[in-house]
């Protein structure tokens, strides 16, 4: 890939001043003890299948909590903490676990997937779950993390892909910037090959990781890699992933549909049962209406937005994330949109995989090489090339908006580069060693306590408690109402809804 041989050119402060942007956070639920929460999704927060704010993700004792669209950084921060504060009420003694890598797990079998209820989409939700569960094994469902919905008005379909491409070949700097999972609880990879370092009884590690949650042991899939996914257009996009939900592949076939009892192992045997199960960095998006599938969604009326998807938790924020970081994604993310973006192959693709790993893997290592352009560059060397060409980007940002926190944050992302030790990955390493006798447990717990007592102790008025139990009550009664208004049997409606016509031209 040929290098930006002109300044970036940041689009105007009107456009600039139209990106939207949203959050969904995922965070498992845990006993004091740090151990997984096995009690079902709390009757306050409503119904899993139809809260707009609140809902689970993979397993029952997973909560997703989701913002609203919003026009600045600071409005989903705002929000994110007012659902925090309405949720910590609901969940009594449970506290929200804040690392991406998961605590103290069951055996696989007794990890509860998520329970949606009787409605054919609720009975569709959990089955696609155990379907996961069956392919993957349901420990690496737990992994929990933060996903950003960008958007910014006026672009194409073309350029959003140009977006993508540059994020996937970039999405290393996050990674090293924010990463934030180097250690785990070693009941996540028992029984496991697993190549990480014993740090004591209680974790294990690399020394230099950044993020073993988008490394070799998160969300990575074998069968997946094998899938030669081109983002050199909507069309090319769409049709690998049209091939990957509609050809049957063997070793989901010798799963099976349903068991010998008759209950459901999955949802289909094709390398994806559903477009949800493509794991990826980024993914392009599009509000979908009810019952469609999202590939006739994107095919239909184009992308609307793009869902980066490689950002852990941050536990030194009590809710995840923070308006800082944010900023720093919306001038990461028009840096992609505006550098060259030519189109990709196979082989750059697989130096991408190879350049996350080791970045996930090794990211603090001093001299770490990585390939670009089939070379090898150290990744600070690069790392330190691509801030460097944000400036104008962060400055025409603060210039739209009328402040300089763009450019706060990112020269603070530049004194990072400069110095790992800062970085949260090396601080969750150093924080374990100086007060938590190297337990990885320990440390989150402390964490997750730390940010329950801040969360609970800001200024809550009544009526946002109120807004928020309006909001549970009536999601129940929605599900209900979906409940009442299933007739059709769950196997004729699960053979329509995975039709390959549905899935658009």
């Amino acid at each position: 890939m040929n290098r930006p041989t002109t300044p970036l050119t940041a689009p105007s402060a009107d456009r600039l001043r139209g990106i939207r942007r949203g959050i969904e956070k995922e965070s498992l639920r845990a006993r004091p003890d740090g151990r997984l929460a096995l009690t079902p999704h709390p009757a306050a927060l409503g119904s899993a299948l139809t809260h707009p704010r609140i809902t689970t993700d993979y397993c029952e004792s997973q909560l997703e909590l989701i913002t609203g669209v919003h026009a600045s950084v600071e409005a989903v921060e705002s929000e994110i903490t007012q659902i925090h504060q309405f949720t910590y009420r609901a969940l009594g003694d449970e506290l929200m676990w804040v690392g991406s890598m998961p605590c103290g797990l069951p055996p696989d079998e007794n990890i509860p997937i998520g329970s949606y209820g009787s409605s054919n989409v609720g009975r569709a939700k959990s089955v696609y779950r155990m379907g996961l569960g069956h392919r993957y094994g349901r420990r690496m469902q737990t992994i929990s993390g933060i996903h950003y919905n960008w958007s910014m008005p006026g672009l194409s379909n073309a350029e959003y892909f140009s977006l993508i491409r540059n994020f996937r070949r970039h999405a290393f700097v996050l990674l090293y910037l924010f990463g934030a999972s180097p250690a785990l609880c070693p009941s996540f990879v028992e029984g496991r090959d697993h190549g990480l370092e014993r740090l004591s009884e209680h974790s294990l590690y690399l020394p230099h990781a950044t993020s073993l949650r988008m490394g070799r042991l998160g969300y990575q899939s074998d069968a997946q890699a094998a899938l030669a996914v081109s983002y050199n257009s909507l069309e090319s996009y769409a049709g690998s992933l049209h091939g990957a939900l509609t050809r049957p592949f063997p070793p989901y076939e010798q799963i099976g549909i349903r068991n010998l009892g008759g209950e459901y192992n999955q949802l289909a045997t094709s390398l994806l049962q559903i477009e949800n199960e493509f794991y990826g960095t980024i993914r392009p998006k599009r509000v979908i209406h009810p019952g469609e599938r999202p590939l006739h969604a994107l095919r239909e009326r184009g992308v609307e937005y793009v869902e980066v998807r490689c950002m852990d938790l941050d536990p030194f924020v009590p809710v995840g994330i923070n308006a800082d970081t944010m900023r720093m994604l919306d001038v990461f993310l028009l840096h992609c949109l505006g550098s060259e973006s030519p189109p990709d192959s196979p082989q750059e693709n697989v130096a991408l995989a190879s350049n996350q790993h080791l970045t996930a893997a090794r990211g603090r290592e001093p001299g770490l090489m990585l390939e670009r352009d089939g070379q090898p560059i150290a990744l600070t060397d690069w790392a330190g090339e691509i801030l460097a060409e944000c400036a104008p980007i962060a400055a025409a940002l603060d210039a739209a908006l009328g402040s300089d926190l763009h450019r706060a944050a990112l020269a603070r992302a530049q004194a990072s580069l400069a110095a790992p030790q800062t970085l949260s990955s090396a601080r969750v390493l150093d924080a374990m060693a100086r007060d938590f006798g190297q337990s990885y447990t320990r440390f989150v717990c402390a964490q997750g306590e730390s940010a329950k007592a801040q969360v609970l102790a800001l200024p809550y008025a009544a009526d946002l408690q109120a807004k928020f139990e309006t909001m549970s009550r009536d999601s129940v009664a929605a599900q209900r109402r979906l409940e009442a208004e299933t007739t059709l049997p769950f196997e004729a409606w699960r053979l329509a809804y995975l039709a390959p016509e549905r899935l658009g031209r």
